[in-house]
């Protein structure tokens, strides 16, 4: 009788231990999932704790338009000028991807910001550089308000993912490739829950999930 109970129990730890593995490897699973893209293209800052700053500027239109007013979609913001040649080189991308969202992902903007002089400025530069159709929406911030001061910008380009609900998820320094599929990929799972626990400053990939940066991209973490 003692012996039955000894194998029950031991039947039932084990049953246990199997359960426990396989939870934690399909936690570890989702977690690479989820994790992948952002980990491949290692922005300069990445967290889920920052409200991006609201703002308001003219459209190339003359009509007033409020950051806040794409509250419910996710905002690809990117900062320029026509004296910055990684910018002008980096534009075409920029508008490949705006084009693929539009027809890909409705419910994700890409609303660039030039500090140049004028409307008409950043007209005759975004037509020399893309020709007649420009495929997102671009805000005039003549003084550098908004750029140099509300986000601190320095050195352009740069470009902001922010989710839904406002909050600031990653930052890139510097031109990208952005009609590469990764930057599709990623916009698109800010409008889903993340459980990706991987933030990234300047001594790069951080969190509990900064091993996966490691594993599955190469990058060096800190704990």
């Amino acid at each position: 009788m003692r012996f039955a109970s000894a194998a029950q129990l031991l039947v039932i730890a084990l049953s246990g231990v199997a359960v426990y593995s396989f939870v934690a490897a399909a936690r570890d699973g989702e977690r690479r999932r989820q994790c992948t893209t952002l980990c491949h293209l290692a922005p300069d800052y990445a967290a889920r704790n920052r409200l991006a700053p609201d703002f308001e500027l003219p459209s190339l239109e003359g009509r007033k338009v409020k950051l806040s007013e794409f509250r419910g979609k996710t905002v690809i913001l990117n900062f320029w000028t026509k004296t910055c040649r990684p910018c002008l080189e980096e534009m075409p991308s920029i508008a490949d991807l705006s084009r693929s969202l539009k027809r890909e992902h409705p419910d994700i903007v890409v609303v660039t910001v030039t500090t140049d002089d004028s409307a008409e400025d950043a007209r005759g530069t975004l037509q020399s550089v893309l020709g007649p159709e420009t495929p997102f929406v671009t805000l005039v911030d003549s003084e550098g308000d908004v750029v140099n001061g509300r986000y601190g910008t320095k050195l352009y380009p740069e470009t902001w993912f922010i989710d839904k609900n406002g909050v600031i998820r990653a930052r890139f320094d510097g031109p990208r490739d952005w009609s590469s599929p990764l930057a599709v990929d990623f916009a698109s799972s800010l409008s889903e829950p993340s459980s990706c626990p991987v933030e990234f400053g300047q001594r790069g990939a951080s969190g509990p999930g900064a091993a996966v940066c490691e594993d599955v991209a190469g990058l060096p973490c800190r704990s």
